[in-house]
């Protein structure tokens, strides 16, 4: 009896506390939501990669080299800097002789400017979701950007919604209609919806084994009516239209509905391999379009991509000319969001890690 007694008190205890946890939780969320200013939907962070890829290096000099090593770097970095000077000493005073200086500051700028590298990231889902980000990404940019700079995408998807990954798609062909060069990056997969997106590229970089391809379209749902006219269980569709609905998960599907489905697909399919086929036309897109993919040294071997090489090399690369800038837009989240967000973290760590030592590595 006292085990039961005491088992009563942990567990009032432990209700009280879920409760206090609760309320604590939701005087901050609306104490977060009485602050939010009116409109604001997000804000635009910069990043400068140049700062970022220097400060590495300066940390690992000071960790790994002598002091009069280290000396004679610095050193080295100055002279270089002094020419990169001189250089441009050098270029103004030309201007001036030829009577161009007076033209404009701005056109001075033009010339002398570093080029800039605008590096954005995309990580697709089914429903193209970060495309919500991306728009507000290339609006900023296209309103300080020029030709003679370039934009870097990394892009990450497997696919998914059509009508999605257009709007994606159609974000990128801002940046072509401004006659801005668009480099994309793909480390890991862009198939599908991602190849739709990917295909865009001035130039498109891959990594050795990133999944690239799957231009193919897909529509396929479960139908329980034959589970429900087992059971006796009626379900009624009321449309105007002949065609207003094909497949459904619970009415009957009918050969007319299913041929017209097909004749859908079918249209999506030719629609795609025209959007694949101008903007590369160097692919033979009747043998790439059968919805297989490759990995990105056979995607090379079928002109469906540029060059092998990781965004890591592209960005460390691009830093040596240019000013780089990984520009993101973080768009303003509740508390309930952000905690939904951690328990989604947990929730897909804990799922891997389970699936991590329940399978086995075939490469091993």
């Amino acid at each position: 009896m006292e085990y039961f007694i005491q088992y009563g008190m942990f567990l009032a205890k432990a209700v009280t506390i879920v409760i206090a946890i609760v309320i604590v939780v939701g005087a901050l969320a609306a104490s977060g939501n009485r602050h939010k200013k009116a409109g604001k939907k997000g804000m635009i962070k910069v990043t400068p990669l140049n700062d970022h890829i220097e400060d590495m290096k300066d940390v690992l000099r000071h960790s790994i080299l002598q002091k009069d090593e280290l000396k004679q770097v610095h050193k080295s970095e100055r002279k270089q800097a002094k020419l990169e000077q001189k250089e441009k000493s050098k270029l103004h005073k030309e201007m001036h002789k030829q009577g161009k200086e007076s033209a404009s500051d701005t056109a001075s700028d033009q010339v002398t400017r570093k080029k800039r590298v605008f590096v954005l990231n995309f990580i697709g889902d089914v429903a193209a979701e970060a495309v919500s980000s991306l728009r507000e990404e290339i609006t900023a940019i296209l309103s300080l950007a020029e030709p003679s700079d370039e934009v870097l995408l990394r892009l990450e998807s497997p696919g998914g919604m059509v009508h999605a990954y257009g709007l994606a798609s159609s974000q990128l062909l801002r940046i072509k209609n401004q006659n801005i060069p668009l480099t994309i990056c793909v480390d890991k997969v862009a198939a599908s919806g991602g190849y739709m997106m990917a295909c865009l590229a001035d130039k498109l970089i891959v990594a050795p084994f990133s999944i690239i391809g799957s231009i193919g379209v897909l529509v396929q749902l479960p139908n329980f009516h034959r589970a429900l006219k087992k059971h006796n269980v009626d379900y009624e569709i009321i449309s105007a239209g002949e065609f207003k609905r094909t497949l459904t998960q619970f009415g009957e599907i009918t050969q007319k509905g299913r041929d017209k489905v097909q004749e859908d697909v079918d249209t999506m399919h030719e629609i795609f391999k025209k959007w694949i086929k101008d903007h590369r036309p160097s692919v033979d897109i009747d043998k790439i379009s059968t919805g297989e993919t490759w990995v990105g040294m056979q995607a090379k071997e079928r002109h469906m991509v540029d060059e092998i090489k990781t965004s890591d090399e592209c960005i460390v690369a691009a830093c040596e000319s240019a000013d780089v800038f990984e520009v993101e837009y973080e768009i303003h989240r509740t508390i309930q969001d952000k905690l939904g967000a951690v328990f989604q973290a947990t929730t897909e760590k804990l799922f891997s890690n389970w699936l991590n030592k329940s399978s086995t590595n075939k490469f091993q």
